[in-house]
């Protein structure tokens, strides 16, 4: 896989402002980079993967590490 671009860590930020942030950061990648984004569990994780898939981003991975979780992202080519 390859190494991410960027990494965003949105632990302890609240939504919808998390959404936003990662929003504007994969904004500024290329088309086909990846952005690794720590996120808290609960409302985090259930919000802002749907919130990047819905601008057209595809989510790779999330795994769970210890109480929150890494998400992995590729820009979308149209995004």
């Amino acid at each position: 896989m390859s190494r991410p671009a960027e990494t965003l860590d949105l632990t302890g930020v609240p939504c919808p402002a998390n959404a936003a942030r990662a929003l504007l950061v994969i904004e500024g990648l290329p088309a086909g980079a990846f952005l690794r984004i720590s996120l808290d569990d609960g409302e985090p994780i259930q919000n802002v993967p749907p919130a990047l898939e819905e601008q057209g981003h595809v989510v790779v991975d999330k795994v769970r590490i210890g109480t929150g979780w890494q998400v992995l992202v590729k820009k979308g080519e149209e995004a």
